[in-house]
């Protein structure tokens, strides 16, 4: 009895399809491969139809150091530039297949075999393009230049990671990046100084962030509609204010003359190439530095970044060990909405530009989409933001390089890489799991 008792309990022996086996190891993904693959196509594209030298230009004019061009054989290039493409696409497909056989090292290779691809066909983009023309790839220029345009996506970036990790989500980033333009250079022009531009900004931010916490958090009106309203309403005054206050008193109100003056860093600024670019920059981008690495760790590493993902991600859990959800929410919104503000202050004082209507021409939306990106991390940001940069920056390089290009298709190529990016890189990412959503005791 006890023999049959103890066969009756055995399990048997049963043999798993592979078929079955295969999707509880795990859906095989292509996106890597395929997107490597186009990339490879590109690539042939490019040492198939180039020819001449292209001329790269790695020194910079306020450098102290004199670092000659560098005339690169285009073909030659091109060509090593596709062997490599192509064995990280193999090695893509490979990885794809073993099912993440090959442990660490397999992820390690998979992170080089991406940076690979992608520096390898942005730069082969560049060499094809600057091939056999008089003009320049200005290296060093176009770093500059994409630290200038990805300051302001950074911020407003930072500005979504502080509101959605406490769970409200802030689709307003695009007004108050716009209402920090407008008040930032409206301050600075009456007082005569930047800095009183550079106070006044975050708080203009802030008075949206204000009324975006009244009416999601304490009424519980859907964020999405409230941030799209409120985009509309500082579009709206912006452009009022601006026809008729700034237009008429244009030398008071709207000047160029107080912007933000530059400092430089000794002997970090003599950096060839990347000195320039990171060390020769006004107040605001050192801001945003600092600040991307405070919320880097205060996020993850304080009580108040704790506080804040308990919001976001439990709230009920969080109210019941004493934390007053609805207070915290509406702190953290205008303080995040503070930041974005503060960005909106470089479109105008930070680079020495008076105000223009719509000034902001969709930079929020943009910063949306690099937070995503980067999966609501403020290093992630950073990166998806710099990426979006140096592709507008890019494409301003263009017509000096190859003239043949239509403009409409140049001026569409950041928006392109980001929505593939967006769409095709961003992955299994998850918000936080309370965003948009009131809570209600």
């Amino acid at each position: 009895m006890e023999n049959r008792g103890s066969q009756q309990l055995s399990a048997p022996q049963v043999e798993i399809p592979e078929a079955l086996n295969n999707e509880v190891i795990g859906k095989i993904s292509w996106k890597f491969p395929i997107t490597y693959g186009l990339a490879t196509l590109l690539a042939l594209f490019f040492a198939l139809n180039a020819s001449g030298n292209a001329r790269l230009r790695l020194n910079d004019r306020a450098s102290s150091v004199d670092i000659p061009d560098i005339m690169v054989p285009a073909v030659v290039t091109l060509w090593v530039f596709l062997i490599l493409i192509t064995v990280a696409t193999i090695w893509s497909v490979v990885s794809t297949l073993s099912h993440g056989k090959y442990g660490k090292t397999g992820r390690i290779l998979d992170v080089i075999s991406t940076i690979v691809v992608a520096v390898l066909t942005v730069f082969g983009f560049l060499v094809f393009a600057g091939a056999g023309s008089a003009g320049a790839i200005t290296l060093t220029s176009t770093l500059g230049i994409t630290v200038a345009i990805s300051t302001p996506l950074i911020f407003g970036a930072l500005s979504g990671v502080v509101c959605e990790h406490v769970g409200v989500v802030n689709i307003a980033i695009e007004g108050q990046l716009l209402v920090g333009a407008f008040v930032g250079v409206m301050a600075a022009s009456f007082f005569k100084t930047p800095y009183v531009g550079l106070l006044a900004a975050p708080l203009a931010g802030a008075l949206v962030g204000s009324l975006l916490a009244l009416f999601s958090v304490k009424y519980g009106v859907d964020q999405i509609i409230v941030g799209v309203v409120l985009n509309v309403l500082c579009l709206g005054l912006t452009t009022f204010f601006y026809g008729t206050l700034m237009s008429d008193n244009a030398e008071v109100l709207n000047t160029n003359q107080y912007s933000l003056p530059t400092i430089r860093i000794p002997l970090l600024a003599e950096i060839p190439i990347v000195g320039p670019m990171l060390f020769d920059q006004t107040i605001l981008v050192y801001i945003m530095y600092i600040a991307v690495a405070m919320l880097t760790v205060f996020l993850y590493r304080s009580r108040w970044g704790l506080r804040m993902r308990a919001c976001g991600e439990h709230p009920r859990a969080a109210d019941t060990v004493g934390i007053n959800v609805n207070r915290t929410r509406i702190r953290n919104t205008i303080f995040g909405s503070a930041i974005a503000g503060l960005g909106g202050a470089f479109f105008t004082i930070g680079q020495g530009l008076a105000f223009t209507d719509n000034m902001s021409a969709g930079n929020g939306y943009i910063a949306l989409a690099a937070m995503i990106l980067g999966k609501w991390h403020p290093v992630g940001a950073l990166g998806a933001a710099g990426m979006f940069g140096f592709a507008k920056a890019v494409a301003l390089l263009m017509p000096n390089l190859h003239g043949g290009i239509p403009s409409q298709l140049v001026n569409m190529i950041p928006y392109i890489i980001t929505v593939i990016a967006v769409a095709g890189f961003v992955g299994k990412s998850r918000p936080p799991a309370a965003e948009n959503i009131p809570y209600i005791k």
